[in-house]
């Protein structure tokens, strides 16, 4: 399983390269320009898939020197394992823009690559595993929590299931929708730092391109995202002090 983890990590760069070169057809940035949404980040913060596929590598690199892994690291393995191989698929279906499978496939990677990231933050006499497996796999999960939703709207979009001109209302609730589960999963990782960054980075890039745009509501949509990165990172800075705070209170007995 060491070795099956390390080569999807190699994988994920791999493909990614190929999809963004157009050798697989067409890029994301031209998938997401054909079918706008207001939820849609700025085509800088996808940028972050680049430190996400190297700390993966690193993560695959060094848990495959680990020969006699305890429950934890073996759960983990068989969760990454599962995230970065629909990681890559995920990347090859929607350049081909089969859109239902797409989603199917980007939803079941976020609950491996939560689950993962959930295991690698928990503490053990308040102190986490390794940062090769919490700071990778938190930074994975974080962006992902966030683009599962950029791809329920580009769905929508694409076979107009929803009004195409009048967008804020269900986008409004793709929004509470994303804004639950960031925050839940920031409160779950105890203010998790990789996890929220993500996150914010990502928000940030929604409110970047929603500033830009033309599109109804784009304004509205702006603002909404600015909002949910403050209140995430504002979340997740007390979720941490409330944990430090436990971790230093004496134990009863």
């Amino acid at each position: 399983m060491r070795f099956l983890v390390l080569a999807l990590a190699l994988a994920m760069p791999l493909v990614g390269w190929l999809s963004n070169t157009g050798l697989l057809g067409p890029t994301n940035g031209e998938i997401s320009n054909r079918y706008p949404t207001l939820i849609v980040a700025a085509g800088y913060a996808f940028a972050i898939w680049g430190p996400i596929f190297l700390l993966d590598v690193v993560f695959g690199i060094a848990q495959a020197s680990v020969r006699e892994p305890g429950t934890r690291l073996q759960r983990i393995r068989v969760l990454t394992a599962a995230g970065f191989a629909l990681t890559s698929l995920w990347m090859v279906v929607f350049t081909l823009q089969w859109f239902w499978l797409a989603l199917a496939i980007i939803w079941g990677s976020l609950w491996c690559l939560l689950g993962a990231a959930w295991l690698a933050s928990r503490t053990r006499g308040h102190r986490r595993g390794p940062w090769w497996q919490w700071l990778p796999l938190s930074l994975h999960a974080g962006w992902v929590s966030l683009a599962v939703f950029l791809n329920v709207a580009q769905v929508v979009v694409a076979f107009k299931l929803l009004s195409v001109e009048r967008m804020l209302p269900w986008t409004l609730v793709l929004f509470a929708l994303a804004g639950l589960l960031l925050l839940a999963m920031v409160v779950k990782l105890r203010g998790n730092p990789w996890y929220t960054l993500a996150a914010v980075w990502g928000l940030l890039g929604v409110h970047a391109k929603q500033q830009a745009s033309a599109l109804s509501g784009a304004d509205t949509a702006a603002n909404v995202a600015m909002a949910m990165a403050v209140l995430v990172a504002l979340t997740a800075l007390i979720a941490a002090l409330l944990g430090q705070r436990g971790a230093r209170a004496p134990r009863a007995g």
